[in-house]
């Protein structure tokens, strides 16, 4: 992943982390929750480090 990539990644989270901080704060759990499960998800599906 280059610079850009990073910047575009942390540009999307800054954007979903928006939309949910301007949702009812009854709706903010659940939306958290699968943001959480998405990033959850996309950490376990990377590359494996085989010394780890």
């Amino acid at each position: 992943m280059d610079a850009a990539d990073a910047d575009a990644r942390r540009d999307d989270l800054l954007s979903a982390i928006e939309v949910i901080e301007d949702q009812p704060l009854a709706e903010r759990a659940n939306a958290y929750a699968a943001l959480h499960d998405d990033l959850a998800r996309r950490l376990e599906s990377g590359p494996r480090d085989p010394h780890a």
